[in-house]
């Protein structure tokens, strides 16, 4: 090529598309060909000089396009052993043809190269072309993936608007840590708004004052590749979960919160990190310029909660329980509701595996009794509870179960049966709403039995009632005696004990409602109205109602559907299933030896024939027998999300 060629060349290369457009390349200066092998050195020919570029208007003072390239960064790169052809693929001669417009396909290049098997180079999160195609993927399905409005086509961002390609380094190195730092002035060239934010916020100090890559850059919150509109409840979800990656322990005591749990349940109704601590301007706790810093967060909460108390704004919303010396009161409760579950499933699981032992043993030797089949009409049956009882009974087994589902989803929100659960349930709003319903059902139930019983003994029975006689529900000397004995027979050191109206174990089972009722409900209450809690409580009382509800709720299902369960319909002699809580009446034989000292008090008084009536119809035992399996089946269901759930946080170490 002579000096007229090479003068040619640099013209058509420098001047730019327009002036080319215009102009025909000079017979002089033949094109090259170019094919997927042409080397790089044809291409720094004109890209290698310094301030090589074109000019984007006409004019002399038009803007420049610069198009030189450092040959040096980009061989450092991780496209540096890449031929220039194998991006600039639509590049086919050098001087290039004039009036085209070029476009580098990421997309395709790296997906092409992926599906040929190159690169398989290992990293930590396995091959790193794998990594990128993935990203991809993940590219194309975001917000910047699809088209701008504008109808060109063209989508919000690409790649080369994030990316330098020529100059992209593998992690690890210090460019990349030099790409980091530069993420917020990237992201702002578009998102100016969040930028000026950002520059004043503790994270972009850091990063843009400081230089401290460790701290929080956009990418961090609304991740690289897989970005969606934060409007919307998947980012929303993402930038929360984000918060985590940095700040543990802030994350963990946040999603033990009824906030944090919906959260984890993939609902957005209830507050996340940047509704509190803004998304881009937030600040250290301690600043006074921070949203949750003194009398700045009385507004901040009431963004949700309207006439906040005094109480209500001392709540503690990253609560420790494993932290005495700055919530103790939260420890105390934490460590109370932990040995009180430990005592209480310890004592009623050991009777019981000790109470089956013994009964089969019994049952393989046939000291159990048979209890026939009785015709209608023979009266051989014992009438035990009336229809009132077994209805408020029924109404208490739904509201419960109806209260577990939806209290136990909340409760282990990071299981992973509770997301399905809370679909099915309608969603975080409608199952507070559910809760709260059947709450009230529990209670309405559980104050009518209170007011019959109290009406039965002040009025009807006022003259001949017994506080500690054999029909009393009162717990008495005879109860202690009934359990040692039955100790004594489950070893084999004394005969079955015999019992009269009510054995002890119905009296607990009766009265821990009582208790459930009390702790349950009042923190429940707590939880319900927090303004009206907060007039009164100090702000840890929240904490400590939360821990209390959940621990307590725990109990009550697993000793529900564990240990009554077993009582009533697993133990040997009952099982699979007892109905005589749904027909209200049991065989003659089976209340002789389950009731022995009732029996013969009957009998010695003449009163057993005044109890004696049919049995039940053949349509009532079996309509029994589907409410009772169903009862059960849900009841076990409940047990067994509950107990992998509760072994979940174990695991974790969330205890």
């Amino acid at each position: 090529m002579g000096l007229l060629g090479l003068l040619g060349l640099l013209w058509a290369v420098v001047v730019g598309p327009t002036v080319l457009a215009a102009a025909p390349i000079p017979e002089e200066v033949k094109p090259i060909r170019v094919d997927g092998n042409t080397s790089d050195v044809r291409c720094y020919t004109c890209h290698g000089e310094k301030g090589f570029s074109v000019p984007l208007g006409e004019g002399l003072r038009s803007k420049q396009r610069l198009l030189y390239i450092d040959r040096a960064k980009l061989q450092e790169s991780v496209h540096g052993k890449r031929l220039c052809v194998e991006c600039h693929r639509d590049i086919d001669q050098i001087p290039h043809r004039p009036g085209v417009k070029r476009a580098v396909d990421c997309v395709r290049c790296h997906e092409d190269l992926h599906d040929k098997g190159w690169g398989r180079i290992k990293g930590k999160d396995g091959t790193v072309l794998d990594k990128v195609v993935q990203n991809i993927a993940f590219y194309m399905e975001s917000v910047h993936g699809k088209p701008r409005q504008d109808g060109s086509g063209r989508p919000n961002a690409g790649c080369p608007d994030c990316h330098d390609g020529h100059n992209i380094s593998a992690k690890g190195t210090p460019g990349r840590e030099a790409f980091r730092l530069s993420t917020p002035v990237v992201c702002g060239r578009c998102h100016e708004e969040p930028l000026h934010l950002y520059q004043n916020s503790v994270h972009g100090t850091e990063v843009l004052r400081y230089g401290n890559f460790k701290a929080a850059v956009c990418s961090d919150c609304h991740t690289a590749h897989r970005i969606s509109s934060p409007h919307q409840d998947p980012a929303r979800l993402v930038i929360t979960k984000s918060c985590g990656n940095c700040h543990h322990e802030s994350y963990e005591t946040y999603t033990a919160t009824y906030h944090g749990q919906v959260n984890v349940l993939g609902y957005t109704n209830t507050a996340k990190c940047f509704d509190c601590h803004t998304g881009h301007s937030n600040q250290k706790v301690s600043s006074p310029h921070s949203t949750v810093f003194g009398k700045n967060r009385e507004l901040t909460c009431k963004k949700c909660h309207q006439g906040v108390s005094p109480g209500f704004l001392s709540f503690q919303p990253h609560g420790n329980a494993k932290d005495f010396d700055r919530y103790p009161e939260l420890w105390l409760a934490s460590k109370f509701m932990i040995l009180l579950l430990i005592g209480v499933f310890l004592f009623f699981w050991t009777h019981s595996a000790l109470w089956f032992y013994r009964e089969s043993k019994d049952k393989a030797a046939g000291l159990l009794p048979v209890h026939t089949e009785a015709t209608q009409g023979e009266r051989s049956y014992v009438q035990r509870f009336p229809a009132l009882w077994r209805l408020a009974h029924l109404m208490f087994a739904l509201s419960i179960m109806t209260l577990a589902f939806s209290g136990m989803t909340v409760l282990y929100s990071d299981s992973f049966w509770a997301p399905a659960v809370a679909r099915v349930l309608g969603g975080s709003a409608v199952m507070a709403k559910v809760h709260r319903v059947a709450a009230v059902l529990f209670t309405l139930v559980f104050f009518i039995h209170l007011g019959a019983v109290l009406y039965r003994i002040f009025w009807l029975q006022r003259k001949t009632f017994r506080w500690f006689g054999p029909t009393s529900l009162v717990p008495n000397w005879q109860d202690l005696k009934d359990f040692i004995a039955m100790v004594r027979w489950f070893f084999g050191k004394g005969p079955r004990p015999t019992f009269d109206h009510w054995a002890y174990w119905e009296k607990f089972d009766y009265w821990a409602p009582f208790w459930g009722m009390f702790i349950i409900g009042s923190s429940g209450l707590i939880l319900w109205f927090p303004k009206t809690a907060g007039e009164f409580f100090p702000g840890w009382i929240f904490n400590v109602a939360t821990v209390i509800h959940g621990e307590e709720a725990f109990l009550a299902v697993v000793f529900i559907f564990s240990v009554h369960f077993f009582n009533c319909h697993f133990r040997p002699s009952k099982f699979p299933l007892d109905i005589m809580m749904f027909v209200g009446r049991m065989p003659v034989s089976e209340f002789q030896h389950e009731r022995q000292r009732e029996y013969h008090r009957l009998v010695q008084n003449g009163e057993m024939e005044r109890l004696l009536v049919d049995p039940p119809s053949s349509r009532k035992k079996f309509w029994s027998r589907v409410l009772g399996f169903t009862l059960i089946a849900i009841g076990l269901t409940l047990l067994f999300i509950t107990l992998s759930g509760f072994g979940l946080h174990v695991w974790e170490g969330k205890l």
